[in-house]
């Protein structure tokens, strides 16, 4: 089943020790709204300081940026594209 092979779970290894990654779309999106977070946060910090306005306005830039990426990722974990063999289009 397709559905299957798409939740199967990612298992990376390090050592002794193995990290699962289950819902991989979902841990994207998380990762993602992380780093928003982060870029509106220490951009916030840097308009405190007028020698980084700048630097404060490029990561506002940044974080906007990946606004659009988090639909962007919802959408692809809904919609999957299989390739249809040839075989099939000559009926």
């Amino acid at each position: 089943m397709v559905q299957d092979r798409i939740d199967k779970p990612l298992t990376l290894k390090f050592g002794h020790e193995e990290l699962i990654i289950r819902q991989r779309y979902e841990v994207i999106s998380i990762v993602n709204d992380f780093f928003i977070a982060i870029w509106f946060l220490v951009g916030s910090i840097l308009f405190l300081y007028p020698e980084y306005e700048k630097a404060a306005v490029w990561l506002f830039i940044i974080g906007s940026f990946q606004f659009l990426v988090r639909p962007t990722i919802r959408l692809i974990s809904h919609i999957h594209v299989k390739r249809i063999p040839a075989s099939n289009w000559e009926s």
